[in-house]
């Protein structure tokens, strides 16, 4: 059996030490990897180091391994955001319980809606994405509050589990098999961009704290603005609430301070903010003033 892999993340790193631990490094054909700018820390240096020390082929995205890819049995997509030409026994590890959220930052937009469980699906890849047939899925339930890292780190084990699993029914049977999704369950999942780290405070404490876990680190961190310059929160914790006259219109602004924390009015609810820093990173509790109103979407 041989299997190439084309990974990102810690998540892809996990998966291919699993894997060498399972079948050795003779089970892999290549390693592809590639940088990733959204992140704070995309593992790439850690890939390359690892597939060195293994003696596994590795190449990064966009640069050429000496005669071309080796042929291999299956490939592994982990994390990977762009198209593999040849698709033949090409399997998707996708960050959710499929058919449920198809498509962009599965594992953000679960923990932003406060999902019971996070999942791993292994599939086929399909013209169309995330449609094609389950071969492997495995699950965690969680518990709220879960910072994104958490979360990552769990998805994590499940990667490693479902490569394990896949390499396993590869070598026992030779081929790759899969179950058809039931597209009447299906949801989808939207890409996330800069404007989608903006801040809702209309809504609750508890969602708005629960928000600022999803997109904190390794991600950029949930933003605001004050007096017209952006700032990251990002951390918070509900406290709380007091009745508010006229909430709707003082939505975002500071109602208390808790010696430098901030505490701003929320939809309902009130969030004490506990890290706050500028745009450059720098922190900047102790720096407000009491009429400081936080805008965000």
């Amino acid at each position: 059996m041989k299997i190439g892999f084309h990974i990102i993340g810690s998540k892809g790193l996990q998966a291919l030490q699993a894997f060498v631990d399972a079948f050795g490094g003779g089970a892999i054909a290549y390693v592809v990897a590639a940088r990733d700018g959204a992140i704070q820390y995309d593992a790439f240096d850690d890939i390359a180091s690892y597939c060195s020390d293994s003696d596994i082929s590795f190449v990064e995205r966009g640069k050429a391994l000496p005669g071309g890819l080796p042929r291999c049995d299956a490939k592994f997509a982990i994390g990977w955001r762009w198209l593999i030409d040849d698709a033949e026994n090409l399997v998707v590890f996708h960050d959710s319980p499929l058919p449920r959220y198809r498509g962009f930052a599965p594992l953000v937009n679960m923990l932003v809606d406060g999902c019971g469980e996070i999942a791993v699906t292994a599939l086929l890849a399909s013209a169309e994405y995330d449609r094609g047939d389950i071969v492997a899925q495995a699950a965690l339930p969680v518990d709220y509050p879960l910072k994104i890292s958490e979360a990552i780190d769990m998805a994590a084990t499940l990667y490693a589990r479902l490569a394990v699993d896949v390499g396993s029914a590869i070598q026992a049977e030779g081929t790759l098999k899969g179950v058809p999704q039931n597209d009447g369950d299906a949801s989808y999942s939207l890409w996330r961009d800069e404007l989608d780290y903006r801040i809702d405070f209309s809504r609750s404490a508890d969602e708005v704290c629960r928000f600022i876990d999803a997109v904190g680190y390794p991600y950029n961190g949930a933003s605001a603005s004050v007096n017209g310059s952006l700032v990251r929160v990002l951390d918070a914790v509900p406290v709380a609430d007091v009745r508010v006259e006229n909430r709707a219109a003082h939505i975002g602004k500071i109602i208390f301070f808790e010696a430098t924390l901030p505490v701003i009015v929320c939809g309902s609810g009130l969030l004490k903010v506990t890290d706050l820093r500028d745009s450059q990173g720098e922190p900047m509790l102790g720096k407000l003033k009491f009429r400081t109103r936080f805008e965000g979407c």
